[in-house]
């Protein structure tokens, strides 16, 4: 076997990566018509597939950009009433998180965690 030089190896890989790119661009036609000939025969719509903008999201966001323009906190914030020693939060609404569940069966008290 003949050595190669470092140039004919730098060719060899500009020659693969060519290879690799042609059949990348082939095997994503073949997997994109497969997906429009699904759509087509299903009669799938942008929303259908969560691709399409919704009014609802748009409204929310300019609602959210709207609250911190004016300063003001958004609604339904709740301040936190329990914490542990690692920083763990809960604002006691809700479902007890794991982190107080287990601390509670282990033998601690939920008045152990509030914050005072």
């Amino acid at each position: 076997m003949a050595k190669k030089s470092y140039e004919q190896v730098l060719q060899q890989i500009e020659a693969l990566k060519a290879e690799a790119e042609k059949l990348r661009r082939k095997e994503t036609a073949d997997v994109v018509a497969r997906i429009r000939d699904a759509i087509a025969h299903y009669g799938l719509s942008a929303a259908d597939l969560g691709l399409a903008p919704t009014a609802g999201g748009a409204a929310k966001k300019a609602v959210r950009k709207a609250r911190k323009a004016a300063g003001r906190k958004a609604k339904g914030t709740v301040p936190v009433k329990y914490r542990d020693d690692a920083g763990l939060t809960w604002t006691g609404r809700g479902l007890k998180p794991v982190w107080l569940r287990e601390a509670i069966a282990a033998g601690r008290t939920l008045a152990d965690f509030e914050i005072k």
